[in-house]
């Protein structure tokens, strides 16, 4: 393999990043095509093996694979450029929409579409989770199936009652698969020897200095599932904190959704209503961080985690309690709608989501033109 120059890195992961709409599967795929299809950079069985292996890590998979592919192909300093280049575009994309939908007195039409928009996404995290709950219910062997069905309960339960806490709920529910498959094992800690932790115990010492910090580790290094599971942890503090009103947050979900990149910069949104650019920027830094680590640390080790038994183990009990969390998080998110408009909204995303099979993006930028409409229409919106 011819390695590549910096600056490709920096240009191929960077062009991702701004075209990268649709979430991880649109990532997932372009990847592929880079580093697969057209360079030969991987082979198909490495490139599978990397995906397996981010879905076993907390934090962003999507993010975790862009900067494996990177590593793979440019070493540590490759791992890095091409993560940051992968990252930047759309964390810009989603500071500047922040500054423009969170202002003091937005436009009018500002508020519709926000409006608007923020009556589908309970409607994409019922289709997010849906979309993952059927492979996972394939993969759980028969025997596994109850057990399957009562973690997913406890992370719906969990996202819609106390979602600051739902990080506990998945961690446990990992642990009990786990103990449950392995009764005479001493400890769960073998579970991710593969990758280095002792980095990871230096950030959240240092997270304890800002709320703003801790909010954005529980989303990068201790959220299994990636995507909608970020909402439960997020949505307490920004609202308990009073950094966002409801709508605010709903506000930002949207627009993690229909910027490119990483779903995760929502976290960006919510720092920036916290402590405005800076807290915005020290958000993404902290959520982002644990994915360089956990990748640039354990790269090297990243066969072994695969074949880690004990991993496996481990994800088949807080992989359904993400999904539940998922689903569950749809729960809050159409429980703050206040408008009749809004419902009507969000039963028409639905019926293009779930019934039709439209894309995310399309449902969002139609449910947000139909709250300009409203708007300019004079019509009622959420204070």
């Amino acid at each position: 393999m011819v390695r590549p120059s910096l600056r490709t890195v920096l240009w191929e992961w960077g062009r991702i990043g701004c075209i990268g709409f649709g979430g991880p599967p649109a990532h997932i795929a372009l990847l592929r095509r880079l580093c697969v299809g057209q360079r030969n950079w991987l082979d198909a069985r490495e490139f599978e093996d990397a995906i397996a292996a981010c879905n076993l890590l907390p934090g962003p998979a999507s993010t975790q694979l862009a900067i494996f592919c990177a590593w793979r192909v440019r070493g540590r300093i490759g791992g890095l450029v091409g993560g940051i280049a992968f990252i930047v575009p759309g964390l810009i994309a989603i500071l500047a929409l922040s500054v423009l939908f969170l202002a003091g007195t937005p436009p009018l039409w500002v508020r519709g579409a926000g409006a608007g928009a923020d009556a589908a996404v309970a409607a994409v995290a019922v289709q997010a989770g849906w979309s993952l709950a059927g492979p996972s219910w394939k993969r759980a062997a028969d025997g596994r199936r109850v057990r399957w069905t009562c973690y997913l309960l406890a992370g719906g339960a969990a996202a819609a009652t106390i979602g600051p806490w739902l990080v506990l709920v998945l961690l446990g529910c990992g642990a009990v698969e786990l103990a449950v498959r392995n009764p005479r094992a001493g400890s769960a800690s073998a579970i991710f020897l593969p990758v280095r932790a002792a980095p990871v115990k230096t950030l959240v010492g240092a997270a304890a200095l800002l709320p703003v910090a801790w909010t954005a580790l529980k989303v990068g290094a201790l959220s299994f599932g990636g995507g909608f599971v970020i909402i439960p942890l997020m949505q307490a503090d920004a609202t308990g904190h009073h950094w966002m009103t409801n709508a605010q947050f709903l506000n930002g979900v949207a627009l993690g959704q229909i910027t490119p990149g990483p779903v995760v910069q929502t976290v960006a949104t919510v720092g920036y209503a916290a402590a405005g650019l800076g807290g915005g920027l020290l958000a993404a830094l902290v959520a982002f961080s644990p994915s360089f680590i956990f990748v640039l640390g354990g790269a090297p080790r990243f066969g072994a985690l695969r074949g880690n038994r004990h991993a496996t183990e481990f994800l088949d009990g807080s992989g359904p309690a993400a999904i539940g969390a998922i689903l569950g998080s749809a729960i809050p998110l159409a429980r703050v709608l206040t408008e009749p408009w809004q419902f009507a909204v969000l039963a028409g995303a639905a019926a293009l989501l779930l019934g039709l099979r439209r894309g995310v993006v399309l449902t969002l930028l139609a449910a947000a033109a139909v709250g300009v409409i409203i708007a300019l229409a004079g019509g009622p919106l959420p204070h």
